[in-house]
């Protein structure tokens, strides 16, 4: 299996990853998205096997069970978010470079095992009131589950340092072409 370059970009939820995310695949033909497994439900618009592979909560622990994932974190409370081991292989034997959307901790694990081919990437939301502000706006979750990623958020910004690059999305066309830059240089 040859092993490429993977660029990983982690941010509290509500940060602008996905939508940093899609910017570089539209910028960057040979990156291919890493399409992580979760065990939570689907929102509007999401499609399993695009956005996520969708699967019951018993079915990630099956796999869990027999290693399937080159890594995976339990997020919230049976909510488990992961990257499985066949979707790498898809990619590499496509010779992508693969481009990761994790959580912070999912994004650290996966740098560790591959170090010198990872160029990890934290997106820094201006402030915890404005996350909670975006978080409201998407109407797509609670108002425990939002008071819950803001906790979250808090626990996360701490670990920034542990990632390559940080990059404050307070301004989106800004955001933009720092993250460009930051994976061009290293691709």
């Amino acid at each position: 299996m040859i092993v490429g370059k993977l660029i990983i970009i982690s941010a509290p939820s509500g940060s602008g990853k996905t939508t940093l995310c899609n910017f570089l695949l539209k910028k960057i033909n040979n990156l291919n998205f890493s399409i992580s497994a979760t065990s939570r439900s689907s929102r509007p618009n999401e499609i399993d096997g695009k956005d996520y592979y969708f699967l019951s909560l018993m079915e990630f622990k099956k796999k869990i069970e027999k290693n399937e994932f080159i890594e995976y974190e339990e997020v919230y409370e049976n909510v488990f978010y992961g990257t499985l081991n066949s979707e790498l292989k898809r990619l590499w034997d496509l010779n992508k470079i693969i481009l990761f959307d994790l959580d912070v901790k999912g994004g650290i694990n996966l740098k560790k095992m591959f170090p010198e081919k990872t160029l990890s990437i934290f997106i820094k939301p201006p402030s915890i009131k404005i996350l909670e502000k975006r978080l409201e706006l998407r109407e797509s979750e609670s108002k425990k589950t939002i008071k819950s990623r803001i906790n979250k958020a808090k626990k996360e910004i701490l670990f920034s340092e542990k990632f390559d690059v940080i990059i404050t999305n307070d301004n989106l066309e800004n955001a933009k072409k720092n993250l460009l830059r930051s994976v061009l240089n290293f691709i």
